[in-house]
């Protein structure tokens, strides 16, 4: 009976220690933050996006933009490719 409780909390323990690695190791990667704006099929969608880059962050906000406007891979892929009307990136 000791033995499966002390094996409980070494799993316990071990998860809640993966899921704060990778918490942590998440958030640590973010320095940059971008709101940007793309126009797509007569809509403009703007949103923000977050990573270590300028480059990273832009990406992420397009890719939220994208998401709520493309319909199939073909809109999303020309959606991406399209140029965005308005950039704004802050972080250190």
């Amino acid at each position: 009976m000791a033995l499966k409780r002390t094996t409980r909390w070494l799993l316990a323990a071990g998860i809640i220690g993966f899921v704060g690695y990778v918490v942590v190791g998440s958030m640590a990667r973010v320095e940059r933050t971008c709101e940007l704006c793309v126009e797509f099929n007569g809509r403009t969608e703007c949103r923000r996006g977050a990573g270590a880059t300028d480059q990273e962050a832009k990406d992420a906000a397009q890719t939220a933009a994208c998401g709520v406007m493309a319909i199939g891979m073909d809109q999303s892929i020309a959606c991406q490719r399209t140029p965005p009307r308005s950039v704004q990136c802050t972080g250190s």
